[in-house]
């Protein structure tokens, strides 16, 4: 049966309050805050960027990601973020590259590294590819047998609290992507969260899809509250929408994103803004269709609106732009972000002077 009805054993319920309930009384007690984004007003502001890959990760060990590093920081950003990548099978299995957590691969440490000697923090943020399987989405990772949904939590705790502790020196992580079908099974995301606690003080959140992050109920073992942030701007394009329609209707997100930090006394991180080349971005940003070069001023103006919103904001730290590959291939096919016109539009809304006038 699917996890909307999978129900956790008793035993392992009660085992897992048992091992949770003192950990987190004791972060309340003390009043816990993580470097870098963390659960209150303390928490820094984040202007990040994403940077993909163009096979399985290890061009970030490349010469490419220094450069890239430091053409994002010259943006205004002061956050990196890279995806590490592990395969999800039909029958639930988890399967990654061999991986010493004692002594992590070049593509992992390069990338923490460089972004230190240049001043940036790092984020951490693992995604499933669920590409060749009958999965047409990581929202869409769901499995019918108990044997699959064992399968699944036992290899995919074993990847996350290995990469976890591979990537110590990071300064977030990220414990899932988008697993939309998994996130009732809130016992089992709760030890996952608990496990890596053990290996790593870095602040932890959960990259929550925009449609489902109010179905997420362990809000309160994480830091921050994660959203990959592709809502829809506007119902439908008309020869009107512009510039203030985009503003009305981020003005709305942000005060439904406002109660929503303020019930669960967390602050809120986009870990993925990112809007194509397309007519239909302000109403499907989550989209794949790119359309001409016409399509460039409303992908501007999508993407302006929304840092914009996000400076305003207070209960919204700030967003890790999707995506920016390493140089020398710096444009990918779709999400593009690294031309001459978003790099003019990120910049004006991320430099100090700009800054100082949104407030």
């Amino acid at each position: 049966m699917g996890p909307r009805t999978r129900k956790a054993h008793p035993t392992l319920m009660v085992h897992s309050l048992r091992r949770i309930l003192p950990w987190v009384l004791c972060l309340t007690a003390i009043g816990f805050v993580p470097a870098g984004f963390g659960g209150n007003a303390a928490a820094e502001p984040v202007r990040g960027v994403t940077i993909s890959t163009h096979t399985d990760g290890t061009d970030w060990a490349f010469d490419g990601t220094a450069t890239t590093m430091k053409s994002i920081r010259d943006l205004g950003a002061d956050w990196v973020a890279i995806h590490p990548y592990a395969g999800i099978r039909t029958d639930g299995a988890v399967r990654a590259w061999s991986l010493d957590p004692e002594n992590p691969p070049e593509w992992i440490r390069r990338p923490i590294r460089e972004a230190h000697a240049l001043g940036l923090k790092i984020l951490i943020k693992p995604h499933l590819a669920y590409w060749g399987t009958r999965f047409t989405w990581r929202g869409a990772i769901t499995f019918e047998t108990e044997a699959e949904w064992d399968r699944f939590w036992s290899t995919y705790r074993r990847w996350i609290v290995d990469l976890a502790r591979a990537c110590r020196k990071a300064d977030g992580f990220v414990v899932g992507t988008e697993l939309d079908r998994t996130i009732d099974q809130e016992g089992e995301w709760r030890e996952l969260i608990r496990e890596v606690r053990a290996e790593t003080g870095m602040p932890l959140t959960y990259a929550a899809n925009w449609s489902d992050f109010e179905q997420v109920g362990f809000w309160d073992a994480l830091d921050v509250i994660g959203i990959q942030a592709y809502f829809p701007i506007v119902d439908s394009l008309t020869v009107d929408t512009g510039t203030d329609a985009l503003r009305e209707g981020w003005n709305a997100t942000m005060g439904r994103l406002r109660s929503y930090a303020e019930q669960h006394n967390r602050k809120i991180i986009f870990t993925e803004l990112g809007y194509n080349r397309s007519y239909e971005a302000p109403v499907q940003p989550w989209a794949y269709r790119t359309d001409g070069r016409g399509a460039e001023k409303i992908q501007q103006a999508c993407l302006r609106t929304a840092l914009e919103a996000i400076e305003k904001e207070p209960d919204v730290l700030g967003a890790f732009l999707w995506k920016w590959f390493p140089e020398p291939h710096p444009v990918g096919r779709n999400f593009q972000l690294a031309t001459p016109e978003l790099i003019r539009t990120i910049r004006s809304v991320w430099g100090p002077a700009s800054r100082r006038t949104l407030h």
